[in-house]
This record gives structure tokens, C-alpha cells and sequence, in this order.
């Protein structure tokens, strides 16, 4: 487990233990700031989870350690020898420090992609489903859209649901009602209530849950069939997320891989394109 990162010692510290829902919020911000955990207090922790000391306390106990300093110790018995506060002190401004934390999240996903089990599965599940639905709000529609967008160059139905409200449940039920037999989810923090409430209803509807979001603690695992976690960066104001995009991309080529039609719907659209003068070669 040495030679993982730091993300990834967690997620397998993490990995068959039945957590409360607090203690999968101290989980999910442990992932978050994987760097720096093996660092930080009793005290500082709960602050960064917004939960209570004890909480901390229980939840070391909860994964086998006496307290929260043994599991402390553990961690920092298991980092690399080089590790330290994230950023690796003054060597790095700020701005290097995001790219930095992206680059190790991005080895994570890598380390998470040597089993491709689970995103084989995926890409089955989506290229199966007629229509697809794909959703994400706020911070995550971005992430939706531009999935949705290379998906409709090779699956004949894709429906992007960006937007919440009233209709959002609607929209729902008329993609299962037209045939869907999946959705895909991009959640990313901070997570809106409304997504959560969508994918339990998504599965009450009979629809296969895939979801991409930041932990495999994130709020939407209680209503994802399958879930692939892609962890954001968080040293700038707002969050980055890379590893989620790419792994976007990932699943848009398994899903590829179970469309025997989608190198012809590609070649077709590249004919269209240079027909209509598209692009500025």
C-alpha cells in the first residue's frame, strides 16, 4: 500500500467497513485532502468535516485503531518518505501547488483504471440504455454537458439534464418511459440536494445508477449502482476537476466499445463536417 498515493492509502483503508453517515463525511473529506491528514489534529479534522472531536474519535475506533492518534501514526507510518503538508513547503507557489494536486489525482484515477472491471461495466450499461440521460447541475453541469456532447456523436439518444427544478422528475420520467434503462450522474462538490433526490428517484423508476463523482463517499453512493470515484483539487478557490473529466472520457470509450456502430456514426459526422465546412483545418 506503500507505493500508492495518498488518496489511494485512504480509499483502501477506507474499503468493506460499514460507516455512519457522519463517518462517511469524515471519510469524504479525509480523500479530499489526502495530503494533508496525516498532519492535522483531532480538532482540525473535525472542523474540516464539520462534524464534533468525539466524531473524529469514534470513527478511528470504528476502523480498528484505539484513537485518533494511532490511526494518525498509521498514516504517517504508510506515507512516503517525502510527504509532508500539501504543496511540499515554499518550493511551489499556489498556482503550482493546484497543478501539482491535479497530477496526484490523476495518478490515483490511473492506479483505480488497473482494474477495468467496473468501467467495462459501465460502458455496457450506457450503450444499452435508449435514450441515455445524462445528468449533472451546478458546479457538475459542465461535466454532463461535455459527456453528453462527444456521446451523441456515437449513441443514437442522449439527453443531458442540466437543469434543476420542477421539470427535472419529468425529464426523468420521460426518458424511462421512451426506453432508458440507465443514467449517468457527474456529481461534484458542493453536492445539491436536488441530484441526490434525482437518483433515488431515477432508481425507484427502475433505472441503473452510474455515477462519476469525487469520493466513493460522496452523497449519491446510497442511490448508485455503480459508482467511480475521480477526487477534484481543491488548492485554488474553486474546485478543479480533471480527473473527472478524464474519467468521463474513459467511459465514453467503454461505452464506444459496446456500440458496433460507432465508428461508422463518427466517420459519417467527420463526412458531414468537412461537407459543411464545420472546422478551420
Amino acid at each position: 500500500m506503500s507505493g500508492s498515493s495518498p488518496a489511494a492509502r485512504l480509499q483502501q483503508l477506507f474499503e468493506g467497513r460499514r460507516l455512519t453517515p457522519t463517518q462517511r463525511r469524515i471519510a469524504h473529506s479525509m480523500v479530499r485532502r489526502a495530503g494533508d491528514v496525516p498532519f492535522l489534529s483531532s480538532v482540525e479534522l473535525a472542523e474540516l468535516a464539520g462534524v464534533s472531536q468525539p466524531s473524529v474519535t469514534r470513527f478511528a475506533v470504528a476502523l480498528g485503531f484505539d484513537g485518533y492518534p494511532a490511526l494518525r501514526k498509521h498514516l504517517r507510518e504508510v506515507a512516503p518518505a517525502e510527504a509532508g503538508p500539501t504543496g511540499g513547503g515554499d518550493a511551489y507557489n499556489e498556482y503550482q501547488q493546484a497543478v501539482l494536486g491535479e497530477i496526484e489525482n490523476l495518478r490515483h484515477l490511473a492506479e483505480l483504471l488497473a482494474d477495468p472491471g467496473p468501467v467495462e461495466r459501465a460502458g455496457r450499461l450506457l450503450a444499452a440504455s435508449r435514450p441515455l440521460p445524462v445528468l449533472g447541475l451546478r458546479a457538475a453541469s459542465s461535466q454532463a454537458r461535455g459527456f453528453g456532447y462527444f456521446a451523441a456523436k456515437v449513441h443514437p439518444d442522449v439527453r443531458v439534464l442540466d437543469e434543476g427544478g420542477s421539470m427535472l422528475r419529468d425529464r426523468i420520467d420521460a426518458a424511462r418511459r421512451a426506453g432508458a434503462s440507465a443514467l449517468i450522474c457527474f456529481a461534484l462538490p458542493r453536492h445539491p440536494k436536488e441530484v441526490v433526490d434525482a437518483l433515488a428517484y431515477a432508481q425507484e423508476q427502475g433505472l441503473a445508477v452510474v455515477s462519476v463523482a469525487d469520493s466513493a463517499f460522496a452523497p449519491v453512493a446510497k442511490y448508485s449502482d455503480l459508482l467511480i470515484p475521480a477526487a477534484v483539487g481543491t488548492g485554488l478557490a474553486f474546485d478543479t476537476a480533471c480527473a473527472p473529466m478524464l474519467l468521463g472520457r474513459v467511459l465514453l470509450e467503454a461505452m464506444c466499445d459496446d456500440l458496433p456502430d460507432a465508428q461508422a456514426r463518427l466517420e459519417e459526422f467527420d463526412a458531414r463536417a468537412a461537407a459543411r465546412g464545420l472546422f478551420v483545418e
